[in-house]
C-alpha cells in the first residue's frame, strides 16, 4: 500500500516528509522572518495580526494558545489582553523560530505570562479543555494533515471557546488576482534572493498560499472538526482571511 502524499508548494511529498522540508525553509528563514512577512505583505501582516486580535476578544485572566506562534507577534499582543492573571502558550514545530519568539518578547517585557512548547500541531501535548482561545497565524497553510490540527485546537479549547484562523487565501478579484500572482511568483522570489540570499523558500511560501484551502472550504472543514458559528472576513480582497469558530 502506498504512502500518502501531501503538498508541498507545487510539489507532492509523502506525508512524513513534509514536516521536515517545512522545518527547513523556517531555519533558513527565522533569523529574517520579520522581513520575510514584511516582504510578503508590504508591511501590512501587522495590521492584520492587530485586527486579528481586536476581534478574538482575548479577556483578562483567559488562557490562551499561540500555535505555530513562531516570532511571537500574535503572542506580544495576546499577553497583554489576558494580563498577569492569563497565560498565553507559543506554540510552534521550529525551534529556531521559538528562539526568536523568546528573544523578541523577553526584550519586550513579557515574561510572567508567556509559556513556550515545541510541539506539532497535529498532536498537541495539551488535555482536553484547557484554553479559552487558540489561534493560529500563517501557519495552518504548513501543516501536513491541516484537519488533524483544526481537530486538535478543537480538543483543547473549553466548551464555548473560540479558534481563530489568520491565513493568506483565495482572492476573489478577477485583476487583484493576476497583479499578486504577478507580485508572488515574479517580484517575491527575486526579493527573497536579493535581501535573504533565498530564493527557494520565497517561492515555497508562494506557492503554499495558493495549495491553502479557499475560505469557503476552509470554514467547511473547521464545521467537521466540530466548530460551529464558522465564519470569515476577507482581508485586502481575500489576500487574507479571519476564520472564526466557537467549541460547541
Amino acid at each position: 500500500m502506498s504512502e500518502r502524499e501531501t503538498d508541498f508548494g507545487y510539489q507532492r511529498v509523502p506525508e512524513h516528509e513534509k514536516a521536515a522540508r517545512v522545518r527547513g525553509v523556517f531555519d533558513s528563514v527565522a533569523s529574517r522572518y520579520d522581513l520575510m512577512n514584511d516582504l510578503m505583505s508590504l508591511g501590512l501582516h501587522r495590521l492584520w495580526k492587530r485586527l486579528a486580535v481586536l476581534l478574538a476578544g482575548a479577556r483578562p485572566g483567559n488562557r490562551v494558545l499561540d500555535l505555530a506562534g513562531g516570532s511571537g507577534d500574535l503572542t506580544r499582543l495576546l499577553a497583554r489582553d489576558v494580563g498577569p492573571a492569563g497565560e498565553v502558550v507559543i506554540l510552534d514545530i521550529n525551534r529556531s523560530m521559538l528562539e526568536v519568539g523568546r528573544d523578541r518578547l523577553l526584550d519586550a517585557g513579557l515574561a510572567q505570562n508567556v509559556r513556550y512548547t515545541q510541539a506539532n500541531a497535529e498532536a498537541l501535548p495539551f488535555g482536553s479543555n484547557t484554553f479559552d482561545l487558540v489561534v493560529i497565524g500563517f501557519g495552518l497553510r504548513n501543516v501536513t494533515r491541516k484537519d488533524l490540527a483544526l481537530a486538535e485546537m478543537n480538543r483543547v479549547l473549553k466548551p464555548g471557546g473560540r479558534a481563530f484562523v489568520l491565513e493568506f487565501s483565495q482572492v476573489s478579484q478577477p485583476l487583484l488576482a493576476r497583479l499578486y500572482d504577478l507580485y508572488s511568483f515574479k517580484l517575491l522570489p527575486r526579493i527573497g534572493k536579493l535581501f535573504a540570499n533565498d530564493e527557494a523558500s520565497y517561492r515555497y511560501l508562494a506557492e503554499s498560499i495558493r495549495m491553502h484551502p479557499p475560505q469557503a472550504e476552509l470554514a467547511g472543514m473547521m464545521r467537521t472538526a466540530g466548530f460551529g458559528q464558522c465564519q470569515y472576513v476577507n482581508m485586502l480582497g481575500g489576500v487574507v482571511a479571519l476564520h472564526g469558530g466557537v467549541k460547541l
